[in-house]
């Protein structure tokens, strides 16, 4: 169930849960999200379980990532059927563009500038025939029309924070047009309703905002977009019947129809249950008062921004890419590092990113830092 929405959250005790922001300032979620204890325990867990168990129990651990599998299909409203676990969002996207049946003369869409996950692979399909183009947001109804077969956009900007109007480039798509989105940058702040934002395949490495381990993510597929995506990655958990380890399936694999089917291989399960913890924070939470949380957290931040002299790219992101004036953004970085306060910088801007964890005091320090380096 959802949280009560009358119960006042205690964030300073949710914030207590992560032990790396004892000692640090940390505003840099859109690199690296910190872990909750419970997930370093959870590892750990699990890992002595296997121990004690001498793997006896591994069909069950199998039963524990279908629980994971539900939980993630309830964090972005989803079914549970709809949901793969991938590595990466590399592999995410790697589903859509291997499993597409590229023609000469097809094209693929994205928003300029990407992230180079989202410009390197579909570049390459040149190869194929396939037109790759890259464009500004103002300029994307331009280049969709029945020859786009894939657009790929972020949820959120890596460089400047824009939040993508998902809904609104759904709306400007061919109906044919497959519409994929990397929520790695955003999924865990900000909400995902899929159907509602008409999104074809949604792709999540939960490094960042899901605060989960590196190698932990999902990969959710619309029902009617898996007959047209054919799995590429091939192993023995790729026959529906893959559970009956007995009596494994020798021959031509016959796929499920559900989206498990693009697994195929035996997934890094202790990082799992290290994800298991955070998810099961966000939905205790609920994803509508966590996005509350931090946009107010971010709008605050911006206020200090500007009060500083400085600048913030765009609204209603919990990236708030800054510039200051007479600053270098890579010398400032390195120089709040000194300070024990951790942002980053990416392409000129100072990248600052807030998450339900980070309080005032955290830019409190902050803001006195960058007025006294750039005093």
């Amino acid at each position: 169930m959802d949280p009560d929405q009358t119960q006042v959250t205690d964030w300073a005790e949710i914030r207590s849960r992560f032990p790396s922001l004892r000692t640090k300032t940390f505003l840099n979620s859109a690199t690296m999200g910190q872990l909750p204890q419970a997930a370093s325990d959870a590892v750990l867990a699990h890992l002595q379980r296997r121990d004690y168990t001498a793997a006896v129990d591994a069909p069950k651990w199998f039963d524990d990532l279908d629980g994971l599998r539900v939980k993630l299909a309830r964090l972005i409203h989803a079914e549970a059927t709809d949901i793969a676990m991938i590595p990466s969002t590399s592999h995410g996207l790697a589903v859509a563009l291997n499993g597409i049946d590229w023609q000469p003369g097809d094209r693929v869409v994205t928003l300029y500038p990407e992230f180079p996950n989202n410009t390197y692979a579909p570049s390459l399909l040149a190869r194929k025939g396939v037109e790759f183009v890259e464009s500004p947001l103002e300029d994307l109804h331009k280049h969709l029309n029945a020859r786009t077969r894939l657009v790929i956009v972020s949820a959120l900007n890596y460089v400047t924070g824009l939040r993508a109007p998902i809904a609104e480039i759904r709306s400007m798509c061919h109906p044919s047009t497959l519409l994929y989105v990397d929520a790695t940058q955003g999924c865990g702040a900000i909400e995902f309703k899929v159907n509602d934002l008409g999104i074809d395949i949604l792709s999540v490495h939960g490094y960042k905002w899901l605060l989960s381990p590196t190698g932990a993510g999902f990969l959710y597929i619309k029902p009617s977009v898996r007959p047209q995506l054919e799995p590429h990655v091939i192993g023995w958990r790729s026959h529906y019947n893959w559970r009956d380890w007995s009596n494994l399936h020798h021959g031509i694999p016959e796929f499920s129809s559900a989206a498990e089917r693009y697994e195929g291989y035996f997934p890094a399960l202790p990082l799992y249950y290290a994800m298991e913890q955070s998810i099961d924070l966000f939905l205790s939470l609920g994803a509508p008062a966590i996005e509350a949380r931090v946009l107010a957290l971010a709008a605050k931040l911006r206020e200090q921004v500007v009060s500083l002299g400085g600048s913030v790219a765009h609204e209603g992101s919990p990236i708030l890419a800054c510039r200051f004036p007479n600053a270098d953004s890579n010398k400032l970085a390195a120089a709040l590092l000194e300070k024990n306060i951790i942002v980053s910088a990416r392409h000129g801007l100072l990248r600052v990113s807030v998450h339900l964890y980070n309080d005032e005091p955290d830019f409190e320090r902050f803001v006195h830092a960058v007025r006294e380096i750039t005093a």
